[in-house]
């Protein structure tokens, strides 16, 4: 802003008086008045952008404060949110918190008041055995789980089979929760758009990648990226899904490790720890984090590519299957170190190069394409 200007404004401040920047000049009249006229009909996206404002928030003659309050940081982080706020396209707003983050206990608490009876009626909660394999489940299997913790692992179940409502606001939220933490970004989303190719979605529509997994897959996600410690584990895991060479769909190998505790829990893998835990959700949840965690370090030490993703997957599901205990515990070694600023999954690794392509260039092969190797059961959920 040149001298003339700020002589200009400094004069009208002397005097009292503001010129309203609308079409027409109203009159003079006392500083508050002119002050409402002269910003009245301005959008607050453009206050910032403000002549007016711009001379008043200047430094005047290289003038700065010597101690800058808490409440002069706050009013300053506020007024910078400004910039945050502009409307959704591509779907409907949420009229609940719009553009509020939502916590994973919040969107579980949503599932456990709404009607699911329809969804309920097609969960298979266990697989059906028959013959040898039922008698040795019986005889060297997993003991059962406690009748009490029956519903809780229906309700997962069922969620899994609901799938994603663009018209649900809480469905919209999460979303946005899971955008906003992977990337950083202060801006709502669009609920369909390239940006989701960019996370690792093969389609513009995150919906239509959920097979097996349902809304369940979602929830994974949102547990991942809202603890402070397992989204640096999830930063840095979509890193390495973006790497020149090792590059994979996150989000799609994120559902791909959903099933994979979705058939775990069903075989009752997880049952002991459930019983030891007293509760479902959060054993599935740890498993679920986990088995993605593994999946990373075998991806990274054993310089996998995107043709190896079938079989990685297919001995990853074995293994968690067999030792879900151990896995739980690397999981609780890692976020002990990165609680301490130890823990790096990437290390060193420099995930530089070309950008990687969309997920939708690549070949990926998921568990749900692959015959199941188990004779105890199927793949319904």
């Amino acid at each position: 802003m040149n001298e003339n200007s700020h002589s200009f404004h400094e004069k009208e401040l002397r005097d009292g008086q503001v010129e309203s920047v609308s079409a027409g000049s109203s009159p003079p009249c006392d500083t508050d008045s002119s002050a409402l006229l002269a910003f009245r009909g301005i959008s607050i996206s453009e206050l910032k952008n403000h002549s007016i404002l711009q001379a008043l928030t200047a430094e005047a003659n290289g003038w700065e404060p010597g101690v800058v309050s808490t409440e002069v940081l706050q009013a300053q982080e506020e007024w910078e949110a400004v910039d945050s706020i502009h409307p959704e396209t591509g779907s409907r707003a949420s009229m609940d918190q719009p553009g509020q983050l939502i916590s994973f206990s919040e969107a579980l608490q949503h599932f456990q008041t709404v009607d699911l009876s329809s969804f309920k009626k097609r969960i298979q909660p266990t697989i059906r055995r028959t013959g040898l394999a039922a008698l040795r489940h019986y005889l060297f299997g997993p003991p059962k789980l406690h009748h009490g913790l029956r519903e809780e692992r229906d309700l997962v179940l069922t969620i899994a089979q609901c799938g994603l409502d663009s018209q649900d606001p809480m469905h919209g939220r999460v979303l946005q929760t899971i955008y906003k933490k992977l990337t950083g970004s202060k801006f709502d989303c669009a609920l369909h758009g390239d940006h989701w190719e960019d996370l690792g979605f093969q389609g513009t529509n995150p919906a239509t990648d959920l097979r097996g997994a349902g809304f369940l897959a979602l929830l994974h996600l949102l547990y991942l990226v809202m603890d402070s410690k397992t989204l640096l584990m999830a930063r840095e895991i979509l890193r390495l899904s973006r790497h020149h060479i090792q590059q994979f769909p996150f989000c799609l190998m994120s559902v791909n490790i959903t099933r994979i505790a979705i058939q775990a829990l069903r075989e009752e893998c997880l049952s002991r720890e459930c019983n030891r835990q007293q509760k479902v959700i959060p054993v599935v949840n740890s498993f679920y984090a986990a088995t993605f965690l593994r999946l990373a370090h075998v991806w990274r030490t054993q310089h996998k590519t995107i043709s190896d993703s079938g079989f990685v997957l297919k001995d990853l599901e074995m293994s968690a299957k067999k030792s879900p205990r151990r896995l739980l515990k690397t999981l609780e070694i890692y976020l002990a170190g990165v609680s301490k600023g130890q823990a790096s999954l990437l290390g060193t690794q420099k995930c530089s190069g070309p950008q990687a392509p969309h997920s939708k260039d690549l070949t990926f092969t998921g568990v749900c394409d692959l015959p199941s190797h188990s004779s105890e059961g199927t793949w319904l959920i």
